[in-house]
């Protein structure tokens, strides 16, 4: 179990990528805190993994419950080790459309509520000498750009820069910082964009050189890999899984 005895606090762990990291973390022995908003979801699925897991209401775009959810991952497991900053929505717009009161929320969510839970998160390590590992759920996004995902992708491109400047912050403290760019992962959020417009997904993979959509599991995997001692060399890195779509100049034949 490479993560045997450690504590995670997972953020927008109710569905999706983050729950793909819970479940992963618990199968590696860790113990964790989901923390999300979707209360009915998320104490559910804290029901379902077990005693080494439990579900706390979080708001990451408020600091106090930033602190909170740090807080009662001590108070329920007596430490802490990792934190996986996941949260994230999208609010489509291009820049004529996108209103001020969309900008501001996505940016409060995606990009400052991971300052904030990582934050919290950070001066706990640092104030009991645990040299923890943080982990930031980019996205190819942050260096690729649709004109009408605006917000998420300034989001993203934050959260790369946040999560260096990070990584070099807490360097002296032995507390590693880094980031995940996931490129189109099949998940509930992905279903639903597929329904409304099946040629979208048609359009992703034309993309996508591997030809297909990527796993929650794979991108959970990377964050087992980042949160134990085999990354403990890695700090300020951004790893990308996009099935080579960040590589490619071109688009590839899709298969019918």
């Amino acid at each position: 179990m490479q993560l045997k005895d450690k504590v995670a606090i997972v953020t927008g762990a109710s569905q999706g990528i983050g729950e793909g990291i819970a479940r992963e973390y618990i199968t590696e022995g860790a113990k964790v805190i989901l923390a999300d908003i979707q209360d009915e979801k998320g104490r559910a699925l804290a029901i379902e993994l077990g005693e080494n897991c439990r579900y706390v209401h979080c708001d990451v775009s408020q600091g106090s419950d930033a602190s909170a959810v740090v807080a009662a991952a001590v108070a329920a497991f007596g430490r802490l080790d990792i934190v996986v900053c996941n949260s994230g929505i999208n609010l489509t717009g291009t820049i004529l459309h996108l209103s001020e009161a969309d900008f501001d929320k996505v940016l409060s969510v995606n990009l400052k509520g991971a300052f904030l839970v990582g934050q919290a998160g950070a001066r706990w390590m640092a104030a009991n000498g645990v040299q923890g590992s943080i982990i930031n759920m980019s996205s190819i996004n942050a260096i690729v750009a649709s004109p009408h995902i605006l917000a998420y992708a300034v989001s993203k491109g934050g959260i790369n820069q946040l999560t260096s400047a990070m990584a070099l912050g807490l360097a002296e403290h032995g507390i590693r910082v880094n980031g995940v760019g996931p490129g189109s992962i099949a998940t509930e959020l992905l279903d639903k964009i597929f329904e409304n417009d099946p040629s979208v997904q048609k359009g992703m993979l034309a993309r996508t050189p591997l030809g297909r959509l990527g796993t929650v599991r794979e991108i959970a995997r990377i964050c087992v890999f980042l949160g134990c001692d085999d990354s403990s060399y890695m700090t300020g890195e951004t790893i990308y899984a996009d099935g080579g779509r960040l590589r490619l100049a071109y688009t590839v034949p899709v298969k019918e």
